[in-house]
């Protein structure tokens, strides 16, 4: 968190956010923001590191470690994973809106439970 802090194309991020909670300026901010590259931005940061999380996503690798894994190693994953689905729901709600979000989940839900997993 705190490496993330410290990237500089976070500044103008935090500095939005400063600017949000005192009251002050913030169209200057968004501006500023406007002026960032795509690809240095936070959305494309978020969605760039989800592209990679899950590129080569397979099922029969989770289950040879979850067949595999040692004392509480499969708490450890529960905590890091616990909190990411709503963290990725706020995401697209802020991105296109609680319906867009609603309505991308339920169809990307609906889609895995009716997919054959090496499980079945």
């Amino acid at each position: 968190m705190q490496e993330l802090l410290a990237s500089p194309n976070m500044r103008p991020y935090l500095e939005f956010a400063k600017a949000v909670m005192s009251g002050g300026n913030v169209d200057g901010k968004l501006r500023e923001i406007s002026e960032v590259p795509l690809e240095e931005r936070y959305t494309w940061r978020v969605a760039s590191a989800l592209k990679w999380a899950f590129a080569d996503l397979d099922d029969l690798n989770v289950r040879a470690d979850l067949e595999t894994l040692r004392g509480d190693d499969l708490q450890r994953i529960f905590d890091l994973l616990r909190y990411r689905p709503l963290q990725f729901c706020l995401f697209l709600a802020a991105l296109w809106g609680p319906d867009a979000m609603e309505q991308m989940m339920s169809r990307a839900i609906d889609f895995a439970k009716n997919v054959p997993t090496s499980r079945s």
